[in-house]
């Protein structure tokens, strides 16, 4: 065997943590190597935000194309060319993953190597390349960002189906005329809502009560009853029993729901009912590193394992399964490493979005999470019927709420349902970094006609309770 490679630091995955991580510590001098599977920039360049996203907003001019009689405006018939929109997609990830690959190939002091990573021992790697061949290679400390991917329950028959996950159902090139979707949380409402915009009929099937488990109760009612009125059928406290393919190709599921055993049948299957970390493949053992029952890898505030020198980043951790917390453990390892500073995950604000339409913006606690900890809290809710911007332009759908402490009147948490509702949910966001109170937004003077102007009469309506 050849002599093993040493380095000072092993990245393995090149995702929002682990490629900006990589550059950062050649740059400040160490010699390191950045360890990727597949594609560079991980699964929100490849097939996570950069490519649903602009699907989303394809799915969202043939809803206001549609929609153009409402403004008085005539258009005619609609129609969808999925191969366009799929051009469209696959134009702009290669544009971003082009992007940072050149910016990663062009710094010093960075080995980019494609190929799996195992560990051989707490301090060594094995690395099989995909162009062939293996190397050895030894590091001081390594950096674990591989992610996750999809899961696949364990429903009779499944496996022997057709079926689509979040990746594979960006590369139809025809739209579905029935689309059946496993699962209502984020990802299966996004693409429910953007295939029924593209024109095939959706089934989604939920085996929890709501839509959303994490969102209070109505937050998930109101997002059923805009996916409703969108003409998506949305099957609450449904288990699927089995799937098989029928006589014609298609896709037949067995349910059981509260009236009792119906079939569904369906001409697509996406499998949307959670994610497993890419973990297994990483011979941990190996290394010593330990792992929960589901696979995650076990950090502590720092991002540590229980391995000295080995640290895991993004969601192969587990908790928030977000890009922008993928970026921030990456700026917390800087901080430690290269500032010598003192950061952890504790307290960390968790804002997100839903990117259906309209958006779902949430950040801090929500009102079921405030009263669990036993909080004394106010609630602040406004309809966006009330919302001037929201009227103007026809997009009324939805409601603002906010969280306050009842004694230092700080906002505790906020979920915006409405158009843009991530832009405004950051603006209240920005509020509780910087303790805010929510008196001073109520009083504040925003842009007229502004969303962010909405949030003086969102808390004013609180104050008139």
């Amino acid at each position: 065997m050849p002599k093993a490679k040493h380095y000072d630091a092993i990245v393995i995955g090149s995702g929002q943590a682990g490629g900006p991580l990589s550059t950062t510590l050649a740059r400040a001098g160490w010699k390191a190597a950045l360890v990727e599977r597949k594609h560079v920039g991980g699964s929100c360049v490849n097939e996570g935000c950069t490519p649903t996203k602009t699907m989303v907003a394809s799915a969202r001019v043939a809803y206001l194309a549609r929609r153009g009689a409402d403004y008085g405006v005539r258009t005619g018939p609609v129609s969808v060319d999925m191969v366009k929109v799929r051009q469209r997609k696959r134009a702009i990830v290669e544009m971003f993953r082009g992007g940072s690959q050149r910016g990663i190939e062009k710094t010093d002091g960075v080995d980019l190597l494609f190929g799996e990573a195992s560990f051989t021992g707490s301090k060594a790697l094995e690395v099989r390349l995909n162009d062939g061949g293996t190397l050895a290679l030894t590091a001081d400390k390594f950096f674990i960002n591989t992610g996750t991917r999809a899961s696949q329950p364990p429903i009779e028959g499944l496996k022997a189906v057709p079926r689509l996950d979040n990746s594979s159902i960006m590369e139809l090139d025809t739209v579905p005329e029935h689309l059946l979707v496993l699962g209502g949380g984020y990802i299966g409402l996004e693409f429910g809502q953007m295939f029924r915009r593209f024109g095939s009929r959706v089934t989604i099937v939920q085996m929890g009560k709501q839509l959303l488990a994490r969102e209070d109760v109505d937050v998930a009612e109101e997002v059923a009853k805009i996916l409703r009125e969108d003409g998506l059928e949305v099957l609450l406290e449904t288990t699927t029993l089995r799937a098989n393919q029928s006589a014609d190709g298609g896709i037949e599921l067995r349910v059981r729901t509260a009236e009792g055993e119906r079939t569904l049948a369906g001409s697509h299957l996406l499998v949307a009912t959670g994610r497993v970390p890419n973990s297994d493949m990483l011979n941990l053992s190996a290394a010593g590193v330990e792992t929960d029952s589901r696979g995650f890898i076990k950090t502590n505030g720092r991002l540590e394992t229980n391995v000295e020198g080995i640290y895991a980043l993004g969601d192969v951790k587990g908790g928030p399964a977000f890009t922008h917390i993928s970026y921030d453990d990456f700026r917390l390892i800087r901080t430690n490493l290269l500032q010598n500073g003192n950061a952890t995950v504790d307290g960390r604000l968790v804002p997100y979005a839903v990117f259906m339409d309209p958006q779902l913006g949430r950040v801090g606690l929500s009102e079921q999470e405030a009263r669990a900890q036993g909080r004394k809290f106010r609630v602040a809710k406004l309809k966006m019927t009330s919302v001037a911007r929201a009227l103007e332009t026809d997009e009324t759908r939805g409601f603002m709420k906010a969280v306050v402490d009842a004694e230092t009147n700080q906002i505790l948490g906020a979920a915006v349902l409405g158009i843009e509702g991530g832009e405004v949910m950051s603006v209240l966001q920005m509020a509780m970094m910087g303790k805010v109170p929510y008196t001073a937004i109520r009083d504040g003077v925003f842009a007229h006609p502004t969303m962010a102007e909405s949030l003086n009469n969102l808390f004013m309506a609180m104050d008139r309770k």
